[in-house]
């Protein structure tokens, strides 16, 4: 039988995908629900607990009594301050370790899986197990990009490397060659919106979601969904593109006809 597998778990679909992946090959799974990011309810069939983000000891203390082996962390976060995270003696040591104010999201993120590593947990990617959710390169809906839609994906991808760079987003919407706006820490449906209310006239603008450089895999890679599509529609967006083979699509089929219905063009592209 495979090992036991821990979900850490945000918000959004991800954590979702992997429960229903483990019931369908019998594989025994228990979710640690981050306080402020999980919904608990969503995971009343599958044996969890909610833990605060602050709280390393109880948050190792669950995974040992429940049997974890590996560990994947799956779903967005937002990062706290560290007054707002109260962190307890375990966490505290971590920190200290690693410097927070130091690192950028991937870092930390980095970061938290080593100290997983130290603690005896084998720490696996969400795509070691949902392999096909990774983006392939291509329109994944009937719609392709134009010319100046394809102009606006290169400026986008040059740009997201850029902020990749320096580990502070992984987003980036550009209409006609302008860059609207840039992910930080509001997230990509807020960095969405905002762009709806910067667009100009003319062709909407494209969001472009693209893998930092030396991006750790394991964490926090791009992920789309149905509600991306549906948010860059209301936002007057003509399209989205993410890297073909470092970002997750949930629900291929499902992301393709909500694209189509929208009037919206959604391709993998391969970053150089």
């Amino acid at each position: 039988m495979a090992a036991k597998l821990g979900i850490l778990a945000g918000s959004g679909e991800l954590p979702l995908r992997l429960v229903d992946a483990c019931r369908a090959t019998g594989r025994p799974v228990f979710v640690l629900a981050l306080e402020g990011a999980a919904n608990p309810e969503n995971f009343s069939s599958t044996p969890h607990a909610t833990v605060r983000l602050g709280a390393g000891a109880e948050g190792l203390r669950l995974l040992r009594e429940n049997g974890v082996e590996e560990l994947v962390m799956a779903g967005p976060v937002r990062r706290p301050t560290l007054a707002s995270l109260r962190p307890d003696w375990r966490a505290a040591k971590m920190f200290a370790r690693i410097g927070l104010r130091a690192l950028g999201d991937d870092g930390l993120l980095s970061a938290i899986i080593k100290e997983f590593e130290l603690e005896g947990f084998r720490v696996v990617g969400a795509h070691d197990i949902l392999g096909s959710l990774l983006a392939p390169e291509g329109a994944l809906g009937a719609i392709a990009p134009d010319a100046q839609g394809r102009a606006d994906i290169e400026r986008g991808l040059e740009v997201a490397r850029a902020l990749g760079g320096v580990d502070v987003g992984q987003a980036v919407v550009v209409q006609q060659g302008i860059v609207l706006a840039l992910e930080a820490a509001e997230g990509t449906d807020a960095l969405i919106e905002r762009a709806g209310r910067l667009r100009g006239d003319g062709p909407g603008g494209v969001l472009v979601k693209a893998a930092k450089p030396g991006q750790e895999r394991r964490a926090d890679l791009p992920t789309v969904g149905v509600s991306t599509v549906d948010a860059c529609a209301r936002a007057g967006l003509r399209g989205l593109a993410i890297e073909a083979g470092m970002a997750l699509v949930i629900d291929r089929a499902a992301v393709s006809a909500a694209a189509d219905a929208a009037g919206l063009f959604v391709v993998g592209i391969k970053a150089p």
